[in-house]
């Protein structure tokens, strides 16, 4: 049963991940590319574009809705790693029901924006 904890979780940040480069797909490739291009160094050399793929993300349509939406099983998900730092296996139904509820937004309709929603 650890084993399948283990693989749900990592399944389930897989899809986080992909969630991101789906709609960050340019802003992701640059900064994996510069990672695997300064093996020692890209902590420092690659921070502009590690901070350009949080911008993305901070301002596309269809991920403030995902934070819009999904605000509750995702806050679920972070307290859950909080209280089981040493053993994070034990929130894979939380971040679960969070890439659930992901994966059902639809982007906005065009000139609709996420706020206000």
């Amino acid at each position: 049963p650890s084993s399948l904890r283990r693989v749900e979780v990592a399944g389930a940040m897989q899809a986080a991940f992909e969630i991101t480069a789906r709609y960050c797909s340019k802003e992701m490739e640059a900064y994996g590319e510069c990672v695997s291009l300064n093996p020692s160094t890209w902590q420092k050399d690659c921070e502009q574009l590690k901070t350009t793929v949080g911008q993305c993300t901070s301002s596309h349509p269809v991920i403030q809705r995902i934070r819009a939406e999904c605000a509750e099983p995702f806050m679920a998900f972070e307290q859950c790693l909080r209280q089981n730092q040493s053993s994070v296996m034990n929130c894979a139904d939380h971040v679960n029901r969070f890439l659930a509820c992901a994966e059902k937004v639809k982007a906005p309709n065009p000139g609709e924006t996420a706020i206000g929603l």
